[in-house]
């Protein structure tokens, strides 16, 4: 057997036998969307964590059928960069857990060519961080002006207050966030105050101004307007939504 690109060991391996090491790697999350951000497979730990029964019931489907609105929707604004020759390695970035929890995750991608060279998909790894890979992967970079923001969400909270909390400039400071959030610190505190607001409009019966109040919107329209632009839908349709469902 010549050893050339037309004829090498890999091409003799059978492609599903390639994609199922995934299977052996415990803890994570592995699958390959075709151009149209569609699921064409998945190892068995992405599976259960969108919590069906098997491939056949992901096979087809994007993102929008296992992920909240504003999620699905960053996954595939991320799936078009790649689809476009970026790649993403080993980033930081919030999802949720499969017990529905928002945690920290590291995630790649990649864009996935034909033998021509021709871009037909893409492919992804992502992993739910423990504590200690957490301090390697640099999120713990962040975690001082991190674990403010989550505590105190419900106030005021200027970037200066941030900046002093991590003992960096204001400056430093958004350069770490972009690093490894790729967001500004701006957009985090948002991001918490309304997963809190819709935590709280699943687990209480409170009115819709005081979800508001409670997670540091002190404006009712301003907190209805970020609310529909994150989720997709305004709070009080979320709610019902949610209650239908």
């Amino acid at each position: 057997m010549s050893w050339d690109k037309e004829n090498t060991f890999l091409n003799l391996v059978e492609v599903e036998q390639v994609i199922s090491m995934f299977d052996l790697l415990p803890g994570v999350l592995f699958w390959i969307k075709d151009k149209n951000h569609n699921f064409v497979h998945a190892n068995q730990a992405f599976i259960e964590h969108k919590e069906v029964r098997g491939l056949n019931q992901i096979l087809g489907k994007n993102d929008y059928d296992f992920s909240p609105p504003h999620l699905a929707k960053q996954f595939i604004r991320d799936d078009k960069k790649i689809l476009a020759g970026q790649t993403v390695t080993e980033r930081l970035e919030m999802n949720m857990t499969q017990a529905g929890d928002p945690a920290w995750y590291a995630t790649s991608k990649r864009p996935l060519s034909n033998q021509a060279g021709e871009i037909i998909g893409s492919y992804g790894i992502t992993r739910h961080l423990q504590k200690q890979a957490m301090a390697l992967s640099g999120v713990d970079a962040i975690k001082a002006p991190v674990d403010f923001v989550r505590e105190h969400y419900s106030r005021h909270l200027a970037i200066e207050e941030l900046a002093e909390v991590a003992h960096l400039s204001v400056s430093a400071l958004e350069r770490r966030f972009k690093k490894y959030l790729t967001k500004t610190p701006k957009q985090f505190i948002n991001e918490v105050r309304l997963e809190n607001a819709r935590r709280l409009l699943v687990e209480t019966d409170m009115p819709i101004s005081q979800v508001g109040d409670a997670t540091g919107f002190t404006d009712h329209s301003y907190f209805s307007k970020q609310f529909r632009l994150f989720f997709g839908e305004l709070p009080s349709e979320f709610r019902k939504n949610y209650r239908l469902s």
